[in-house]
C-alpha cells in the first residue's frame, strides 16, 4: 500500500472528506491574510496616484509593457498547468502530475527571469528609489514616490513566487514517489490555490502600473 493510501485521514479527522474541508479552510484563511497584506499596498497606490496623477502617468511611461505583457501571459500559462496538475492528482495520474508541476515551475522561473531583466534595466536607467534616482521631467519627487511602490508591489510579489516554485519542487519529487493520489491530493489542490492567489495579484498589478494614462 502507498504511503498516500495509509495515512490519508490522521486520528484527528472523522473521514477524508473533513480532512479536506480543514484544509481548505485553512489555505482560504491564510489567503484573506495575503489580500489584506496586498489591499494595504493597493490601497496607499490609489491615495498617491490620486494626488499626482501626472507623475504617476510619466512614471508608467518608463516601465516596460512589452516585457510585462510577456509576463503576464506567462503566469496565464502557469495557472493553467497547475489547475491540469491538480486534475491528474485527483485522477491518479503521477507522470501528468510530475509534467504539470515541472510546467509550472519552468513558467515561473521564465516570469522571474524576465522580471529580472526589468529591474536591470531600471538599474541602468537609474530609476531604482535612492541617491543614485534620476527622473527627466517636472515630478522627479512624485515619480520616485511611483517607483518605490513599483518595487515594494513587484518585489514581494516576485517574493510570493519563489516560495511558490519551492513548494512546486517539493511537491514535485513527493509527486515523483508516490505520495499524492485520487484520495489524498489536498496539498497539490492548496497549492493550486496559493499559485493561483500569485496570479490574480499580478493581474491587479500589470493594470495599475503598466497601462494607467499610457500612451
Amino acid at each position: 500500500m502507498s504511503q498516500a493510501k495509509s495515512s490519508v485521514v490522521a486520528p484527528y479527522f472523522s473521514n477524508v472528506e473533513q480532512r479536506r474541508q480543514a484544509n481548505t479552510l485553512g489555505m482560504w484563511v491564510f489567503l484573506a491574510t495575503e489580500v489584506m497584506f496586498f489591499g494595504g499596498i493597493f490601497i496607499v497606490y490609489a491615495a498617491y496616484r490620486l494626488a499626482y496623477p501626472e507623475a504617476f502617468k510619466a512614471a508608467s511611461n518608463e516601465l516596460d509593457l512589452v516585457l510585462a505583457t510577456v509576463n503576464t501571459f506567462v503566469l496565464l500559462s502557469s495557472s493553467l498547468t497547475m489547475v491540469l496538475g491538480v486534475h491528474a492528482a485527483q485522477t491518479d495520474r503521477k507522470k501528468a502530475l510530475v509534467m504539470y508541476l515541472l510546467l509550472t515551475i519552468l513558467f515561473g522561473a521564465i516570469f522571474l527571469v524576465i522580471k529580472g531583466f526589468e529591474y536591470a534595466e531600471k538599474f541602468s536607467h537609474h530609476l531604482v528609489p535612492g541617491y543614485d534616482f534620476i527622473f527627466q521631467g517636472l515630478f522627479a519627487n512624485q515619480a520616485e514616490i511611483f517607483f518605490s511602490l513599483y518595487f515594494v508591489t513587484t518585489g514581494l510579489h516576485a517574493m510570493h513566487m519563489v516560495v511558490g516554485i519551492g513548494v512546486l519542487l517539493y511537491f514535485a519529487y513527493r509527486a515523483w514517489k508516490n505520495h499524492f493520489s485520487s484520495v489524498y491530493y489536498d496539498p497539490v489542490e492548496m497549492v493550486g490555490l496559493y499559485w493561483h492567489f500569485v496570479d490574480i495579484v499580478w493581474v491587479f498589478i500589470f493594470p495599475l502600473y503598466y497601462l494607467i494614462d499610457r500612451t
